[in-house]
């Protein structure tokens, strides 16, 4: 474990506030930071073949969020249910020490599964919220 004092940067209101932490982290959390921090701008793009007129946009696997500000918050849509098209509300505390949600319309989870970038901002707790983006 490593200590560093980290930048926190958050979007509240339409306004960035910045905040500097004395936080521990892993090696694991240092490399996924910089590797994120490299790719934060690549868009990649897979292309299946065959694929016919009659594409309903399935999920074919679970999706998992990008977290803004985040400290150990997760959100994952499983394959049933981006398949079943249904409203959700996540709860993205993950191993976080305390939770967020964010409630996605049916529409939005249809967004999601075909591959369309969806981005919501998470309720406010403990003084400060995150913006939850699936694609």
């Amino acid at each position: 474990m490593h200590v560093f004092d980290a930048l926190q940067v958050e979007r509240r209101n339409n306004a960035l506030t910045m905040s500097i932490l004395n936080k521990t982290f892993s090696r694991r959390e240092i490399s996924t930071a910089a590797a994120l921090t490299l790719l934060g701008g690549a868009i990649i793009t897979v292309s299946g073949c065959g694929g016919g007129s009659g594409d309903d946009g399935g999920s074919g696997t679970d999706r998992t969020a990008d977290i803004s500000a985040n400290h150990n918050h997760t959100s994952t849509i499983s394959k049933a249910e981006l398949d079943a098209g249904n409203a959700l509300t996540l709860n993205i505390q993950g191993t976080s020490s305390h939770p967020h949600t964010i409630q996605l319309t049916a529409a939005e989870v249809v967004s999601v599964r075909k591959g369309t970038r969806v981005a919501k901002t998470s309720s406010v707790d403990f003084g400060h919220d995150h913006i939850v983006t699936f694609n």
